[in-house]
């Protein structure tokens, strides 16, 4: 990803650029087609150097501007014509657009493996059960196959939203200083058009001297959205690796990694720790992409300085997160006695709803079996009983369940309703999407 930010890939696509222009001026008759051939050979960063592209910069104070020059000097006579018609930001956003069509393609691969990750853990822990929490009390029963599910599903959408982005992103623009493709001529339209068809790129439909930044805003915010997403993923596991807790952990080498200078015995979460550091950073630049999409008039340059910092380092920071990840829950650890433990942590009162409910269709009213069951479930906290021992010494409940019916009841297996069917569900819709993509490729 950092390759594909550098300054040499930069130089190479604003001279892919520049020589997709001049192959279309010779395409619509505005520039010989003899010509053509050696320009398109010296837009390489074979020829044009980037120190020599620096070194002018340095003198004439224009970036574009230094690569039109330095391109032109290896062309010759035949370098006349480099840079006709265009504005700096033709060249500069659709190298832009360049940039971000191979970023992309880092990015969804990287979440085409994140969800196969997530797929082989939910079919693996499909029927692994463990505690439910909510406001980080114990609730009710869970698998740890439907909370996988859960953030399968979720990649599967930021799949969906990158390739559907794609079509307002990927795009390109050759429409001159305010957008008229005055310097085209009656040309100008199909010149675009023949540009961005060798460039694999869309035109845009109309434009300003810019490429509108909404569209820019909209990719920061799916990629800021998806760090949000893997902050959310590593917050579980720091969480459930809590040491009171400890049903699941992400990878630690026990033979060499060390945890802290001090205290020998810490095995800390700090992947997924680094993972929820990032997101507040990839969060952060939000709102100058935000901020960027109003300018004044036809464009001003207050966009330009603050998108040098924040469309690199959002690809950089995502795409390392996404590898953090994939490595963590390649290598996750789930420990299932443990999951166990804690779900009789509460010596049965997780089940308290169940009770209820089989109160309920025993006869009482649903607010009766409430209030029945509510003060049982205090009397076993307050006088650290289990809870099918209150229960079983209960009237009303002796006379409603009897002691098999109440142990079906109490069984947390019996519990999970179509926690299974639902990740089965989730499972093959996922598959069927990917092959549905697969096909597509």
């Amino acid at each position: 990803m950092k390759k594909i930010f550098e300054e040499e890939n930069r130089l190479q696509k604003l001279l892919d650029v520049e020589a997709a222009l001049i192959w279309a001026l010779g395409e619509v008759g505005l520039y010989p087609k003899d010509k053509v051939k050696k320009v398109v050979e010296k837009a390489s960063t074979k020829y044009v150097k980037l120190e020599r592209v620096a070194e002018i910069e340095k003198r004439i104070k224009h970036d574009v501007m230094a690569v039109v020059k330095a391109l032109a000097e290896v062309c010759g006579e035949e370098g006349g014509f480099i840079h006709f018609g265009a504005t700096s930001n033709d060249i500069l956003d659709t190298a832009t657009a360049l940039q971000f069509k191979e970023a992309l393609g880092v990015i969804e691969s990287r979440l085409w493996k994140l969800e196969e990750i997530l797929m082989n853990l939910t079919e693996k822990h499909k029927k692994t059960i463990m505690v439910g929490r909510t406001h980080g009390q114990h609730a009710l029963p869970i698998t740890l196959g439907l909370k996988f599910a859960v953030w399968m599903r979720e990649i599967s959408r930021y799949i969906e939203r990158i390739q559907e982005c794609r079509k307002r992103v990927l795009v390109g623009k050759l429409t001159g200083a305010v957008g008229t493709q005055a310097g085209f001529g009656k040309e100008g339209i199909i010149i675009q058009k023949l540009v961005m068809e060798k460039l694999g790129l869309r035109p845009v439909e109309v434009s300003t001297q810019i490429v509108q930044r909404d569209r820019y805003a909209e990719l920061i915010c799916i990629l800021a959205m998806l760090a949000s997403t893997l902050d959310k993923f590593a917050t579980e596991i720091r969480g459930l690796q809590r040491t009171e807790i400890g049903e699941i952990s992400e990878p630690f080498d026990l033979k060499e990694q060390v945890g802290s200078s001090t205290m020998p015995h810490k095995v800390n979460p700090i992947v997924s720790e680094r993972i929820c550091g990032l997101a507040k950073v990839v969060r952060e630049f939000v709102i100058p992409a935000l901020e960027n999409i109003p300018s004044w008039h036809e464009r001003d340059l207050t966009n330009s300085s603050a998108e040098r910092i924040i469309l690199p380092s959002t690809f950089i920071l995502v795409d390392y997160m996404l590898n953090l990840i994939n490595h963590v829950l390649s290598n996750l650890r789930v420990n299932e006695e443990k999951m166990l433990e804690n779900l009789n942590l509460t010596k049965g009162r997780i089940m308290s709803e169940a009770v209820t409910l089989a109160l309920t269709k025993k006869g009482l009213t649903r607010q009766e079996a409430y209030k029945k069951v509510r003060s049982l479930v205090l009397k076993s906290l307050l006088e650290d009983k289990s809870f099918r021992e209150v229960l079983l010494t209960d009237e009303t409940v002796k006379n409603l369940l009897d002691e098999k019916e109440l142990e079906e009841v109490l069984n947390p297996q019996s519990y999970l309703g179509t926690a299974i069917e639902q990740v089965e569900a989730a499972l093959e819709k996922t598959r069927k999407e990917r092959e549905e993509k697969e096909s597509l490729l």
